[in-house]
């Protein structure tokens, strides 16, 4: 509707820009034979209008399923941090929006159960391996003879037992960043680091100084932004037409740039409000662009060769389509012609037409300032009748 109100808007600037002519015209008309699909204009007017005339062209040209949406991230590129055990937070320098990289100490948090932690396991190491030991010793025993097969067993237990305890003490250690070896040499903290298990920028800071989380606590989460992915929401009447690998072009909300995607993956559900996931990837990645982000895309389906001309050409006027033709250049003098076309789908800027008998590849046809031209044939006409 606003584009109508534009046209319209112009097309009466451009009869009063035109109205200044009609002597000028009428006169020229008397020279050359004038229907009343054509239109001719001066050297003036042709160059006040900025008229531009080109060949039609073949481009692949496309059905178009226009979806909203939004940036995102595959779930392995967004973490949440937290810890195995319970601690109060003794330091953290993270504020968001700052970028991390894989391994970096997030924070440091503190307990006394830490402690207690890494003592639990050296005197279970300790009982370990004597435990193994002993089983050993038992084992010999039994090939000899010597020992009764009740104590065998009893040693058996109890080595398989501690070794239990053991090495889920060293899983447990190795959870919160402790490093079992240091423990042996001496080296008992009460306190652990926690790192960042991915590259990324820091999206969200949940905890302060001295206070107290549980592993049911986040404490961060981390976004690596360089593998970003397009979501778009397509309704169900489309489905049938998408397939993987088709062009997207999207444009960010409120933004102007546009930018391309390939459909990689089709959802397999249909939600409650009749539409499907489309999962695409970004042709190229762009480390400043945020998840959550929101976009409006539109699907390239069913592309063929076709003939095309810029959506410039084409001339809509009272429900039709037309483009005009320029038919010769005479003394400065310009004359075109308006035909009717029939459009098929549009797509970048430009769209499918199709070839009649009047219209083929060898006709200079009006790219820019139809609008111009289509002012001063409705300027000629009145001027016709105001003269009838």
């Amino acid at each position: 509707m606003m584009k109508s109100l534009k046209y319209i808007s112009s097309i009466f600037t451009l009869l009063l820009l035109f109205a200044c002519g009609n002597n000028e015209d009428q006169h020229t008309a008397t020279e050359y034979s004038i229907s009343a699909d054509e239109v001719m204009l001066t050297q003036d007017q042709y160059k006040s209008a900025n008229i531009q005339t080109g060949k039609l062209t073949t481009r692949k040209i496309g059905d178009v399923i226009t979806a909203n949406g939004n940036l995102n991230v595959p779930p392995q590129q967004m973490v949440s941090v937290s810890v195995p055990i319970p601690g109060f937070v003794k330091s953290t320098s993270m504020l968001e929006g700052a970028y991390v990289k894989r391994g970096q100490v997030l924070a440091v948090l503190q307990n006394l159960d830490y402690v207690q932690i890494q003592q639990d396991y050296l005197e279970i190491k300790s009982q370990y391996e004597f435990a193994e030991k002993d089983y050993t010793r038992q084992q010999l025993l039994a090939e000899e003879n010597v020992n009764a097969e009740k104590a065998l067993q009893q040693s058996k237990a109890n080595f398989q037992t501690l070794r239990a305890k053991y090495k889920g003490l060293e899983s447990k250690l190795k959870l919160m960043n402790i490093d079992p070896a240091a423990i042996v040499d001496g080296n008992i903290t009460s306190s652990i680091n926690v790192y960042a298990s991915i590259s990324g920028y820091i999206s969200n800071v949940n905890v302060n100084v001295g206070q107290y989380v549980s592993p049911n606590d986040v404490l961060f989460r981390i976004v690596n932004t360089e593998h970003l992915h397009v979501e778009l929401t397509v309704f169900e009447k489309d489905i049938s037409k998408l397939q993987e690998g088709q062009n997207v072009r999207f444009t960010l909300a409120n933004g102007t740039k546009e930018r391309n995607a390939t459909v990689h993956l089709i959802g397999r559900e249909i939600s409650k409000d009749r539409t499907v996931l489309v999962h695409c990837h970004l042709e190229n990645e762009d480390t400043k662009l945020l998840p959550g982000m929101f976009l409006k895309a539109h699907i390239q389906t069913n592309e063929a060769e076709a003939y095309a001309l810029p959506e410039s050409a084409i001339v809509r006027f009272e429900g039709n389509n037309y483009v005009f033709i320029e038919e010769k250049v005479v003394d400065e003098t310009y004359y075109y012609k308006m035909k009717k076309v029939e459009t098929g789908s549009s797509d970048r800027g430009y769209i499918s037409i199709s070839l009649t008998p009047t219209i083929d590849q060898e006709s200079n046809i009006v790219l820019n300032g139809g609008y111009a031209i289509l002012a001063k044939l409705k300027n000629n006409e009145e001027g016709s009748d105001h003269g009838h």
